[in-house]
């Protein structure tokens, strides 16, 4: 349940922000936060979301309502160079920098015969 989306135009920094908004909360939530950010890379971090989500629906048949953001990750892309020129015969360099981003899904919880699996914790008398 893997979805990448390679050499987008806008720097990793920035793109990063984003990624640390929905990592590790529910689809759902994810894509109703990523809808009401005022940042350029939410539309491709929602819509990579969604392919990640029908990924998991047509190849393991696993529904959306079962779903978290495992891992976001953001690396660095390829970098373009480009120089503005400046007085003096000078030219300052600019980089349009791009980035990688993949994102993981994960099912939240198992069901095993319609009752959810959840961790016992032990506990310990103390004397």
């Amino acid at each position: 349940m893997k979805a990448t989306l390679s050499n987008y135009n806008q720097s990793p920094r920035k793109v990063r922000l984003l990624a640390d908004l929905v990592r590790g909360k529910s689809v759902a939530q994810a894509l109703k936060e990523l809808d009401f950010v005022a940042k350029r890379a939410a539309l491709p971090i929602k819509q990579l979301i969604e392919s990640a989500v029908a990924n998991a629906n047509n190849n393991f048949n696993i529904k959306a309502d079962n779903l978290l953001v495992k891992e976001i990750r953001v690396d660095k892309g390829v970098v373009m160079k480009r120089f503005q020129a400046r007085a003096r015969g000078r030219a300052f360099p600019i980089r349009h920098r791009t980035s990688h981003v993949k994102v993981e899904l994960s099912a939240t919880e198992v069901e095993v015969n319609n009752k959810k699996v959840t961790k016992a914790k032990a506990v310990v008398a103390s004397q």
